[in-house]
């Protein structure tokens, strides 16, 4: 099965697409919605920043804006300001890749997390600039908490399901394409 994933960026496009639609139907479920819930994590996020990390060609910016924008949509959030803050996040990662090449784990769920805080203030302060009612903080850094405390998870999970790891140095494609 590994080797269909590694075969064509497409299997892992359509994978990603896959997961999102999941993630999105989930979140649209009735499943304890009760006043005062924690928030859960933002698993799609965790799932563009370690895909980032790893394989930024498998995640083009044209599908990072479909699928965020939707989910903007969908969710009913103010359409395109979370679409341009991950965005944003994923190209800063993607404009390093030869240096998260080299970090260990600790360093990189570092800058995972240091990137979902970042998009947590950029945030609230749109919201702030534009006069715009806010949820209140705490529940917006419970779930930024939960996020990377469940980074980890994502990573191992996309290691295990999908054999999504880091190109070696000098590691080259099938076509003879350094990685």
């Amino acid at each position: 099965m590994a080797e269909f994933w590694r075969a064509d960026p497409w299997g892992y496009r359509l994978a990603f697409v896959g997961l999102a639609v999941l993630m999105l139907f989930l979140k649209l479920l009735p499943l304890g919605n009760t006043a005062g819930a924690f928030p859960g994590p933002d698993i799609l996020l965790c799932f563009m920043l370690a895909w980032m990390m790893r394989r930024p060609d498998f995640l083009p910016v044209w599908l990072i804006v479909a699928v965020t924008l939707t989910e903007d949509l969908i969710l009913m959030r103010p359409p395109g300001l979370w679409t341009a803050l991950v965005v944003m996040a994923t190209e800063f990662l993607r404009s390093r890749t030869a240096l998260t090449r080299e970090l260990n784990f600790v360093v990189e769920w570092l800058l995972a997390s240091g990137l979902m805080l970042a998009m947590l203030l950029a945030y609230r302060l749109a919201f702030m600039l534009a006069l715009l009612p806010q949820p209140p903080f705490g529940f917006a850094v419970v779930q930024v908490i939960w996020s990377i405390l469940a980074y980890p998870v994502i990573v191992g999970l996309s290691r295990l399901a999908f054999d999504l790891r880091k190109p070696a140095t000098g590691e080259v494609d099938d076509y003879g394409r350094r990685l």
